[in-house]
Parts: C-alpha cells; structure tokens; sequence
C-alpha cells in the first residue's frame, strides 16, 4: 500500500488506554501474589468472586471483549486499537480474563462469530462471551505442528453424525474445558488438497470417546495438574460421534478448516506480538528501576556502560517491535475496510511473529541479569515471564516458519540477476556513451 501508516486514536480512546494502563497497575497486579492460591477448585471460585467486580468496571468503561463486532456483544474495535489494548493487558496473565479476551476463548468466540451458524452462535459464542463455559482449540498433532497438512485426525460420516478419531497434542484448556473444537479430515480422498480437505467442528469435551491423557508439563509450568486452568492437554479421540450440524459453518464450512484457522491466527499473533510487548515493557521497567537503585564498584548500575548497552538495544529492539506490530495491525485494519484478507499481511504478520519473540526473550533475560540472584527467584515475575517467554517461538507456527514466509515473500519482489564478471565493465561502457559528451565538456571547462 502506497498510503502513509497512521496509528492514531481518537482522543477518547486515548482515555480508555490511560484508564486501562492505571486500571491494570492498580487492580490487578496485586492479585498476581494471590495466583498459587487460585488454581485450586476453591481458589477459581474465589477468583470469580474478586474479580466480578473489576469485569463490571471493565463492561462499564465499554472495554468488555474488544475483539468482537458490537452486534456480538464486543467493542468492534479495529487492530490497531485492539493491539494497543493488548500491550497494555500483556503485562500481566491475569489481565485477558477480566477483560473477556483470555485465550484460547477470545479466539474460539471469534471463530464463531466469523464463521459459525446463527445457531451455532447462540449456543456456543455467547456462552464463551459470557464466561459461561471454557473452550479449547485442538489442532495440533504429535506429528503435525508446524506443517498442518500433515494433520491425520479424521472425521468421517455415518448419517447425520461425524465419528471423529485421532490424536491430538497440546490442546490448551482442554481439561478444563466445555467444548473442543477440533479440526479434522473430512474429505478422507486421499488425493484431496489438504487445504479443503479439513473442517473444524465442535465437540462437547463430555462426548464418550473424548480421552483426555493428560496436561502435559512445560517449561512454563513444570508442576501442573490435569484439570487446572492453562494445561495444554494430550487427547485421544475414539470413535467419538457428534451431530452432523457441529461443524462450525453448518454444511458450508465442510472443507474451510484452512481458511477459518488463518481467520482466527492472523488477528491472533498481532494480539500475542502486542501482549509480548507489554511483558516486555514490564521488563524493562524493572531494568531500568534497578540500574538507578543499585549501587556497586563505586557508581550506580546505570553509569556502567554495559548496563547502558542493554537499556539501549532493550529500548531499541522494542521500538522496533512495537512499530511492526502497529504497521501490521494498521494494514490488516486498511484491507479489512477495502474487503481484502489477512493473507494480503501474511508478511507483515510473519515478521512480528519471530521479531517479537525474539525481543520479549532479550529483554526479560537482560532484567534477569541485572537483578542477579533476586532476578532468578519467585520474589519477581521476571523468572515466570522468562520461562513462559521461551514457548513464544513455538506457537502459532515456529519462528523458522515465518522466517521461510518472510524469505518467499520477500523474495518475489525482485527478478534474477546475474553479476557476471562482465557486469561493471559492461554497464560503465554503456553509461559513457550515454554521458560521454557531458564529462568532456566537463573536462573541457575545468
């Protein structure tokens, strides 16, 4: 686009970011030394009960599921407005929940809304609204993470049912979900392109045949427990039987699983990258608040230049980051209005995804350090940010992906070209006989 890129918001918006940002520091950070007391069933309800109150502010303040259409119950609010939202509620995980955009809900509610029934809506989006029920997107596949062609779950018919079987990995919040939607081969052809051949359905996590294993333990959370919020669950379905009008889209959206996943993804990695940038910033508070407190070797951390390096590629590679992400979200804003898709900014889109990544890590691992033993402790959210921060280059496609996206698409902007050894001597010849005249007159006069 030829157009000059304008990230700015009404003045009113304005207000609800400056309202957000003392909201978030205010209201929720303090609930963040409570969050071992809240993964208990006891402890869920009580975190209900707390935070009843700040979602009805948030309701108030017209902030209430951003990501939605208006129709739907949400903001309608552009990517733009909607990325400067989620840096501010990426500085702290408790912060999606109480703004009704906590994932992988606020993605499944948006699935819903982009390509579900009337019927589906009603009964599975505004639940998910609503907070009523939990949801989880089963997608991946022990052999089929980065490359979704190779998905092997299958959903054949029987009448007017789907029997779906396969075996699912990392399906997040399955365990404690109320419904899965799964996405599963139902064009069983084995000619068939794997890019029509996939839809996605919803299935009710209590369907006989649905075979939790386990919330598989990370990095990120080494001591989880199947059946506690933010597990990524591994999943056999046997023979699992569903209406045949559970496919997302009713019999329209038979063979869309492609294009409804890249619906869903493309606003997501602005809202990740975003988030990013808000733990980011929280980060490099903390550096920088630490380098004007510690004194040692006779000046303050902030008057050693290797300090100062680091505040400086920090604040940087931040910047950077952050005016991607806007860029991106401000193109996917301009060919939403114009009737494009968001393939159109896969480029853009792919570069925040690794960039972003990469950042969030750099910074954390620098605010670490200067804090030396007290940075690896619990006492500080710099070590739970850290190792939360390494899955970043693994979701929603690893960073080598979207770096060949980025390569390929790059690339088609330019034509082969030889520079031969004749190259330079053949150019310069040419260039004297086309201004051969001019540099001899210019000989002449001088």
């Amino acid at each position: 686009m030829a157009m000059a890129w304008d990230f700015e918001t009404e003045p009113e918006f304005e207000q609800k970011l400056a309202w957000m940002r003392e909201f978030v520091k205010e209201e929720i950070f303090p609930l963040e030394t409570l969050a071992p007391e809240f993964r208990s069933e006891e402890g869920r309800a009580a975190f209900a009960e707390i935070t009843e109150p700040l979602k009805q502010q948030v309701k108030d303040q017209g902030l209430w599921a951003a990501h939605l259409p208006p129709e739907l119950g949400g903001g309608g609010f552009g990517q733009v407005k909607l990325g400067l939202m989620h840096e501010i509620l990426g500085q702290s995980p408790l912060a999606p929940r109480i703004f009704g955009n906590n994932a992988p809900d606020s993605g499944n509610a948006e699935l819903l809304s982009l390509g579900g029934t009337d019927e589906q809506k009603k009964k599975w989006m505004e639940p998910l609204l609503n907070q009523e029920i939990r949801s989880c997107f089963s997608m991946t596949e022990p052999g089929a993470g980065a490359d979704p062609t190779l998905l092997t779950t299958s959903a054949r018919r029987d009448g007017d049912e789907w029997v779906i079987n396969g075996h699912k990995w990392f399906s997040s919040n399955a365990s404690v979900s109320d419904i899965l939607i799964v996405m599963a081969k139902t064009n069983l052809d084995d000619d068939a392109s794997p890019y029509t051949a996939f839809s996605m359905t919803v299935v009710p996590t209590n369907t006989p045949g649905v075979n939790i294993l386990r919330d598989v333990p990370t990095m990120g959370e080494p001591d989880h427990k199947t059946g506690e919020p933010g597990g990524h669950a591994e999943i056999i379905y046997d023979e699992v039987r569903v209406p045949f009008d559970n496919v997302v889209g009713g019999e329209a959206g038979i063979g869309q699983g492609f294009a409804l996943a890249q619906k869903r993804l493309g606003p997501g990695r602005i809202h990740h990258a975003m988030r990013w940038l808000g733990q980011s910033q929280r980060a490099f508070d903390l550096l920088c608040e630490r380098a004007l407190t510690r004194f040692t070797k006779g000046s303050i951390l902030a008057d050693k230049q290797m300090i100062q390096d680091w505040i400086a590629q920090s604040y940087a590679d931040r910047e950077a980051a952050r005016l991607l992400t806007l860029q991106a979200a401000w193109k996917m804003d301009k060919l939403h209005e114009a009737g494009g898709t968001y393939s159109d900014a896969r480029l853009e889109i792919a570069v925040i995804k690794f960039w972003g990544a990469k950042v969030l890590h750099d910074v954390i691992d620098r605010a670490i350090q200067i804090h030396g033993s007290l940075g690896y402790t619990t006492d500080l959210p710099l070590e739970a940010m850290y190792r939360a921060a390494r899955a970043a280059r693994i979701y929603d496609g690893p960073d080598e992906v979207h770096k060949v996206t980025v390569a390929r698409q790059v690339l088609k902007r330019y034509r082969p070209a030889d520079p031969s050894i004749d190259h330079v001597p053949t150019r310069r010849a040419a260039a004297l006989e086309r201004y051969g005249d001019y540099l001899d007159e210019l000989a002449v006069n001088s």
